[in-house]
């Protein structure tokens, strides 16, 4: 990201990128939809609603046409005729009805298979190996990812099929109604000052300049409104993120007197929640002006428009009635945007967070520290080696955040148990990171075992919302062991008591003490098997006895390799070695 940065000035507060343009927002959503594999079933979907979109503008162009001999028959007070038409009537406005049933139920799988295209190629996305990680540590972007991956790819997926459908329709609707308003108007001349002039197809220039007008008008009113759903979307994610976190932590809260607290902490998102939508209210009454006041007019403007060329004799009653509902043809698929102004601000806002998002992820692969980088390779023995490493905090971090340095080069053996201490300043978790290949910035070389089989144990484990047996063999299904091996594991760790709850599923980082979670997580080790366990200042908040328990667990484990990283006077007695870290 460092090289990135020093080429523009100009950076996304929220990823630390380089504004993402419009374009190429659509680019990498187009390219995204193109890899899904819903691709061919919207494809197939889209050719369905093209043919019945077609269809059904043949239909209301009938409908259209039966207008004449219909108003043609009540001026002649033809009553034979007009029953002859009121059938005709009913079997197009029947065949619309259907199609619009038939088009309903399109529209709702196009925008159904839209959005499981999406959303899973998100979630594939921002769960690739390292990126959700490296992600939360990016900005304001990955405070909330859950908001981009449900409720903004919902809207992208919805708006995206409906303004689509939309458009395509309007745009037949146009291609179809403009030539008969064309031909209404063709021959259309009025006399000025006595000389006639003649304005071939004059009602297709009136609907253009009326629905070209509102469009502009629209347009400059409601400017605004793409960046002000944007910014109520991140407001609205980060409510709900402190509310959620604040759920979470209630115990904590309470058992400080913490309410009053976060009660303001709340209060104070909730006030910049309703601040944008104030102004989001404020704007969308603005545009009611103009699209309201167009809408009233549209009642009258058409015949308005018709009305030289029928006081002049050259259109019948039913003919007026034919060009009036013609003009609204047209000037409804003219209008598109005007009548659309307001979800096409939300679309806008929706492909923002959505692409910038994913834009994020990827870039992620690409980040690197400069031209002095962190190499992080597989030795050709079973051992694992530090060399000359100096792990910088990340850029643009705090001046407070500290880095590392390990000068020389340490080699570790199978077997041996290696503490990872020094200075209180340095940041040792660094270095568990980079070894884990999270993190990228700084200089020098670690070369990981030849075997792979490497478990990392951060200082806080996940409990997956799963039963037991699936929390105890978490990552691997839980099939891939017999009960009696997980039984055994339990009860080595002095969890026995728990081997009748296998089945069972429950909150267990809630439903368990952390001295247990640990235990769950050490029977995790003994089901897994590594070679080699890192564990990152794991110990740290156990008590004393309970600490001389696991760490004898892990003795028992004599052919794997176990480096803590981090202080724990319990350990510091089987180590074989103490590598001293120093601040950076």
């Amino acid at each position: 990201m460092a090289s990135i940065e020093t080429k523009t000035s100009h950076i996304d507060p929220d990823t630390g990128y380089p504004p993402f343009t419009f374009g190429g927002q659509l680019r990498m959503m187009a390219g995204a939809f193109w890899s899904s594999q819903v691709r061919n079933k919207v494809l197939l979907l889209i050719v369905g609603l093209l043919t019945i979109i077609l269809t059904t503008v043949y239909a209301q162009y009938r409908l259209n046409y039966w207008n004449t001999p219909f108003y043609n028959a009540l001026e002649q007070r033809d009553l034979d005729g007009f029953f002859e038409q009121l059938k005709v009537f009913f079997i197009i406005a029947g065949s619309l009805l259907v199609l619009n049933v038939i088009q309903a139920w399109l529209n709702q799988m196009t925008a159904l298979f839209m959005r499981e295209g999406l959303t899973r190629d998100l979630v594939d996305q921002w769960m690739h190996p390292r990126r959700a990680l490296r992600l939360a540590a990016l900005g304001k972007i990955g405070i909330n990812p859950d908001q981009r991956l449900h409720e903004d790819a919902r809207n992208l997926a919805e708006l995206t099929t409906t303004l689509a459908i939309g458009l395509v329709n309007a745009t037949i609707l146009l291609a179809s109604f403009i030539g008969v308003l064309w031909v209404l108007s063709a021959d259309f001349a009025f006399t000025f000052n006595g000389r006639q002039i003649a304005i071939p197809g004059y009602m297709v220039w009136a609907a253009l300049l009326y629905a070209g007008s509102a469009s502009m008008l629209s347009n400059y009113v409601g400017r605004k409104l793409p960046t002000l759903n944007t910014q109520r979307y991140s407001q609205e994610a980060e409510l709900r993120f402190t509310l959620m976190r604040t759920n979470e932590n209630m115990l904590a809260i309470t058992l400080t007197n913490g309410e009053d607290s976060e009660r303001r902490r709340i209060q104070q998102g909730i006030s910049e929640v309703l601040a944008i939508i104030r102004r989001l209210a404020f704007a969308y009454t603005n545009l009611t002006w103009v699209s309201a006041g167009f809408g009233w007019l549209t009642t009258i403007a058409p015949i308005l428009i018709a009305a030289p060329v029928y006081f002049s004799g050259g259109l019948s009653f039913g003919g007026l009635m034919m060009a009036v509902g013609a003009f609204n043809q047209v000037n409804t698929a003219l209008r598109w945007y005007i009548d659309n102004f307001r979800p096409i601000a939300d679309w806008k806002a929706a492909l923002y967070r959505v692409s910038v998002f994913r834009r994020a992820l990827i870039e992620l692969d690409n980040e690197h520290a400069g031209p002095e980088t962190l190499r992080v390779e597989q030795d050709e023995a079973e051992q694992l080696t530090l060399k000359d490493l100096l792990l910088s905090p990340r850029p643009n971090s705090s001046g407070s955040d500290r880095g590392l340095r390990l000068d020389g080069e340490y080699v570790i053996f199978p077997g041996e148990r290696i503490m990872v201490n020094g200075d209180p300043r340095a940041n040792r978790r660094l270095l568990f990171q980079a070894i884990a290949g999270l993190w990228p910035w700084g200089k020098g070389t670690i070369r990981l075992p030849k075997s792979g089989s490497m478990l990392l144990v951060p200082q806080k484990g996940f409990f997956p919302d799963a039963t037991l047996e699936e929390v105890l063999t978490y990552p691997m299904p839980a099939a891939t062991y017999t009960p009696d091996a997980m039984g055994n594991a339990l009860e080595t760790v002095g969890l026995g008591r728990l081997t009748e709850k296998l089945s069972a599923r429950e909150r267990w980082e809630r439903v368990l003490q952390e001295d247990d979670q640990m235990r769950l997580r050490i029977a995790n080790a003994l089901l897994v098997k590594p070679r080699w366990i890192v564990l990152d200042d794991a110990f740290e908040a156990l008590e004393t006895e309970t600490q001389s328990e696991l760490l004898a667990i892990l003795n028992m484990m004599s052919e794997a390799t176990v480096i803590y990283v981090g202080r724990s006077e319990t350990f510091l007695p089987s180590s074989t070695r103490l590598i001293h870290l120093q601040p950076y």
